[in-house]
């Protein structure tokens, strides 16, 4: 049982979530899932990588670059529910690895849940503050000070970032079922403003902006060196954009579009009834952000040339190329309400998974204590809230956010791995959700993932590499002697 290999059994997993001092309470079902992997997946992505993706890497193709990555999703997508419905603890990808590859696997994956959701809260609370600073200039005439504008407009301190992940540290504090509630309300906000685009923007397509719908190939220019794509850098292979190719090159930038919908498993100990909800939630939020992105992004390449779309905010600035202004501060508003619940549902993951890793001693366990009335693991929270608060205050995270992208395919490999892994490990486990065609899905969801992550900058590998020997260090010298599953081995041994 010394071994770092060691697994932790299903049936124990799910023992640990009874233990009243470290219990969640179970109030969410399939809707409030589906609510919320919704809520997490209409962000940044829709709102701003769509011009950015169309106008560098695809043209209108853009909308095949959205199919493409949500196929990968889907792949992975297929593996969570199967684990989300079978073993339904908090954790996500770190509680499925430990069950299945061992402990050590199981710690890395949850140093990098730790590392994606961190950065991805943080980033999109930096853009909310954007989005907000701009609607208070445009319509008000108000301006913050410079100084608390934050690092990407030349201040020192970004002040509304930093509030807003306070304000979200105290919701998720006082529980999962109003953070639902306020999700509902935002996610019906943020789905009204998506189907605005679609609807209004129907009626002002121009037939030529599709053509060519698949503009001809061109030679990316990444520079070379650290900048340079990884799959370049080792085999020679140079990404284009534009041209079929540059599809596939999209796919791996809207990617962070989907990101987010793998949170919905971090919930799966706080579901009623997580056999029938979770794959619901997992599966069923994919598919209705998946429609919507294409549809908004065959009409918003419609309605303006892709060479002149906007990087900022594509969809606002479509509207206003054909003089509709009212549309175009209505899709700013609700862009920037939009993001708080991404940042919201991106801290609870992070929250839970962090809890998870406490709860079995690889992290001090006075943070997996709940709090006696809400039932949520409000040290955890507000941990973590308040490191995130102050990320998100004085960092400028451009770079790093590609961070996030490269966390997420991660954990999507090594679900993957692990649905394989239990089939022939513990055939005997009753599965209310199984993954089709094991293990062909699985490998499928394994090479796909595999492929986008090569197509990141050599830079992105390289901190993230230096992130995962950190992660090591941590276990050895902590994780692997305070670990529940090694201290309760060594006692059965002796």
């Amino acid at each position: 049982m010394n071994s770092p290999f060691r697994t932790k059994t299903v049936e124990q997993s799910i023992r640990d979530t009874e233990e009243p001092e470290h219990a969640l309470r179970k109030s969410l079902s399939a809707w409030d899932l589906t609510v919320f992997g919704v809520g997490v997946i209409i962000g940044t992505g829709i709102f701003v990588l769509t011009g950015i993706a169309a106008r560098n890497n695809a043209g209108p193709a853009t909308s095949l670059a959205f199919v493409a990555a949500g196929i990968v999703c889907a792949l992975a997508a297929l593996c969570y529910a199967e684990f989300a419905s079978t073993v339904p603890v908090a954790g996500s990808a770190y509680t499925f690895a430990y069950a299945s590859i061992g402990e050590l696997p199981a710690w890395i994956i949850g140093w990098d849940l730790v590392l994606e959701f961190a950065l991805g809260t943080a980033v999109v609370a930096v853009g909310w503050s954007g989005y907000v600073r701009h609607l208070m200039h445009t319509n008000l005439g108000w301006d913050l000070p410079t100084t608390l504008s934050g690092p990407d407009a030349g201040g020192s301190f970004d002040l509304l970032a930093f509030l807003l992940v306070l304000v979200l540290t105290v919701i998720l504090v006082v529980g999962t079922k109003l953070s639902a509630r306020i999700t509902a309300v935002v996610v019906a906000i943020k789905v009204t403003v998506v189907l605005l685009v679609i609807i209004a923007g129907l009626f002002f397509i121009k037939g030529d902006n599709y053509s060519p719908f698949i503009p001809p190939a061109q030679p990316q220019t990444t520079g070379g060196g650290w900048t340079a794509p990884l799959v370049q850098l080792m085999f020679g292979y140079e990404p284009t954009n534009f041209g079929v190719m540059g599809i596939f090159t999209a796919a791996s930038l809207v990617f962070f579009a989907f990101i987010g919908f793998d949170v919905v498993a971090t919930a799966a100990e706080e579901t009623k009834n997580p056999q029938r909800d979770m794959p619901r939630g997992i599966l069923g939020s994919l598919i209705i952000c998946t429609v919507l992105y294409v549809a908004v992004t065959l009409v918003v390449t419609g309605m303006q040339k892709y060479s002149e779309m906007s990087a900022t905010a594509p969809l606002a600035e479509a509207f206003k190329s054909v003089n509709q202004p009212f549309f175009a501060g209505a899709i700013s508003l609700g862009a920037s309400v939009g993001l708080i619940t991404v940042c919201m549902i991106l801290l609870l993951g992070q929250t839970r998974v962090f809890f998870a890793m406490s709860r079995d001693g690889l992290l001090p366990r006075v943070f997996s204590v709940t709090h006696p009335k809400y039932r949520t693991p409000y040290r955890a929270t507000v941990l973590l809230g308040g490191i995130i608060a102050v990320v998100a205050g004085f960092t400028s995270l451009e770079k790093l956010a590609e961070l996030v992208n490269i966390g997420t395919l991660f954990a999507f490999v090594v679900v993957a791995l692990g649905v394989m892994v239990l089939r022939k490990t513990r055939p005997d486990l009753h599965r209310s959700f199984r993954t089709p065609w094991v293990p062909v899905v699985p490998i499928l969801s394994i090479a796909a993932s595999l492929w986008l992550m090569l197509n990141l900058p050599a830079e992105t590998w390289l901190r993230f590499g230096i992130w995962m020997l950190i992660g090591f260090v941590v276990y050895f010298a902590y994780g692997r002697r305070n670990s529940r599953l090694g201290k309760a081995g060594a006692e059965a041994e002796y």
